[in-house]
């Protein structure tokens, strides 16, 4: 993944996923909206890797529902294809974290989605909150 000025250095997660029958169409061709499914799981993974859990947040009351997508699909995945979704945090706002996902191709690393997903920090009332200290601590490793 690129660097782009102002995006955080946080390393890269990964996840690996094999596409089965319930993900493609009748022509064995990924349906598009599954995409976001890898996406969901490469985010989880991501903050799992940083020592972060969706689960303690919330039980903590603190949700992060998706708030914008910006997607854009290179090449169709199939039945069957071994998948490397990619996820980073790019940027930390004050309510929100903004994640720089891909998904390629294990077997030829072909680029299949590229984009960039927000997730909002919300209360259990949906009301727009704080970042949890825990993701704070995450700035100093912005650049």
């Amino acid at each position: 993944m690129s660097e782009p000025a102002g995006r955080s250095t946080v390393q890269v997660s990964t996840v690996r996923y094999r596409i089965c029958y319930e993900d493609t169409d009748a022509g064995g061709v990924v349906y598009y909206a599954n995409y976001l499914r890898y996406m969901e799981r490469g985010r989880n993974e991501c903050l799992r890797d940083l020592g972060l859990s969706v689960r303690r947040f919330q039980d903590m009351g603190i949700l992060f529902p998706v708030v914008e997508v910006n997607l854009k699909y290179h090449s169709p995945a199939f039945l069957e294809d071994d998948l490397v979704v990619e996820s980073r945090i790019a940027k930390l706002g004050r309510g929100s974290v903004l994640f720089e996902q891909r998904i390629l191709r294990d077997e030829t690393g072909d680029l299949l989605v590229g984009g960039m997903v927000r997730v909002a920090c919300v209360d259990g009332t949906l009301r727009p909150r704080r970042l949890p200290e825990e993701l704070e601590a995450l700035r100093s490793q912005e650049r």
